[in-house]
């Protein structure tokens, strides 16, 4: 009925309640984040990564902190699960966890922050005092209709920086991801300060960090840094080189708000694991198992493309779609798939209010198209299952010593939705149940 309703109801109209209720929200709970310095973090990929690294640097550097990511909330040292499902969660519910954060002397708010809560006005009254930007890659067209309304929901983020309310002492700080191709876009905006990092290659922006003699395997990276207040090796515990540019992202956020090197490395380092994010579960196999959120063509090929030359044999992709999502991506996150590994499963993820057979349909269509050198076939190099656990129980089947088994899609999220209801799944609690239940056959 909610989403019959919506269609009858003028986008406008929605758009102004939305304003409505985060103003209503904003005065109920008296402005909170006019009191703390506001850090938001925006892009297609890699926003939880770099929410919960720029947390760790600024705990280790003192200083009480809370953030909201996909995945997780923190107050201080007190972390726990984001239930939600949600990345920005709704205006009140934001506003009302801003409050308790300033009340817990918080001095920090870190805020993943997405292109539609801006569209939505979830964010009104929150002034932004740091911008990060990620990247911007193929998603969310269902709702923005192209590429470039996309990245100018994101670009109103930096925007607003010259906008909202200026906090005494406190500069507007951007920070951008210098190997996007829409650096230039987002890099143009003002702020009193601007940062900008690249994984590689010659700075050519002050305050523009680069790594340089980077090296990762699946466990973990390192990298070095050449900075105006120090050089610095890092060891970071996640692998691939897209962490380390979360990694550059969450160093430039530390060097923007002065914090000390020795903070800065300490912090990073201490990250030994962002639940969902290219996890390990291990139970004795011996074959490996890796559960992530990827979700996009783009995040699924950096994943993919890290993961298949740590494999001694063959790599095994278990994934999905997203239902009421951009369909456009389906078949591409399917050819991407058959591309780089030796046996693709595709089953249900979160079908929402389309029917699950007709989404692992659309993305199962572009699986063939990922291999020229070779014929896929259905039933041999590719498996449709509707079961996301027979799927999983079927790669583990499959795999032998030395196999790779990558599963993607629900991460660390804790629901599976259906319609218009969550039923439990815990992905990673339940990949444990099953090799275990694998490895007593």
């Amino acid at each position: 009925m909610k989403n019959f309703l919506k269609k009858l109801i003028p986008e406008s109209f929605i758009l102004f309640y939305h304003k409505l209720q985060a103003i209503l929200a904003a005065v109920r709970f008296g402005f909170p984040a006019k009191k703390m310095i506001i850090i938001g973090v925006t892009g297609t990929n890699g926003k939880t990564t770099t929410v919960n690294l720029i947390g760790s640097i600024l705990q280790t550097a003192g200083y009480k902190t809370a953030q909201i990511s996909t995945i997780n909330y923190r107050l201080g040292n007190k972390i726990w699960p984001n239930l939600t499902k949600m990345t920005t969660i709704k205006s009140y519910d934001l506003q009302k966890f801003l409050k308790k954060a300033l009340d817990a002397s918080c001095q920090y708010a870190v805020i993943e922050t997405t292109s539609h809560a801006a569209v939505q006005n979830r964010i009104w009254g929150i002034p932004y005092d740091v911008m990060v930007f990620t990247n911007l890659t193929h998603e969310h067209l269902d709702y923005h209709q192209s590429m470039t309304e996309y990245r100018d929901a994101k670009g109103q983020l930096f925007a607003n920086l010259s906008k909202s309310f200026r906090k005494p002492g406190v500069k507007k700080v951007s920070v951008v991801n210098a190997d996007d191709p829409n650096f230039k876009y987002f890099y143009s905006f003002w702020a009193d300060k601007k940062f900008s990092y690249r994984v590689g290659g010659q700075a050519e922006n002050q305050n523009e960090i680069v790594a340089h003699r980077v090296y990762s395997d699946v466990s973990g990276s390192k990298f070095e840094i050449e900075t105006d207040y120090g050089d610095l090796e890092i060891r970071l515990n996640l692998p691939g080189v897209f962490n380390i540019s979360n990694a550059l992202a969450a160093i430039c956020v530390g060097l923007s708000q002065n914090i000390e090197l020795k903070n800065i490395k300490k912090g990073i380092e201490s990250v030994t694991l962002v639940p969902g994010r290219m996890e390990k579960i291990d139970e004795g196999q011996d074959f490996g198992v890796i559960v992530d959120y990827a979700h996009t063509p783009d995040a699924l090929q950096k994943i993919y493309q890290t993961l298949k030359p740590l494999a001694r044999g063959k790599m095994i992709a278990v994934l999905g779609a997203a239902g009421d999502r951009d369909k456009s991506k389906r078949p591409i996150m399917g050819a991407i798939a058959g591309q780089w590994a030796d046996l693709v499963i595709i089953t249900n993820e979160d079908p929402y209010h389309e029917k699950p057979e007709e989404i692992i349909e659309q993305v199962a269509s572009g699986v063939p198209r990922g291999r020229k050198d070779k014929k896929l076939i259905l039933g041999k190099d590719y498996f449709k299952i509707l079961d996301r656990k027979e799927a999983i129980l079927k790669a583990f089947q499959k795999a032998n010593r030395g196999d790779l088994v990558v599963i993607t899609g629900k991460g660390a999220e804790k629901w599976m939705v259906v319609g218009d209801e969550k039923v439990p799944w815990d992905e990673r609690k339940i990949v444990h149940e099953l090799l275990c239940r694998h490895l007593r056959r």
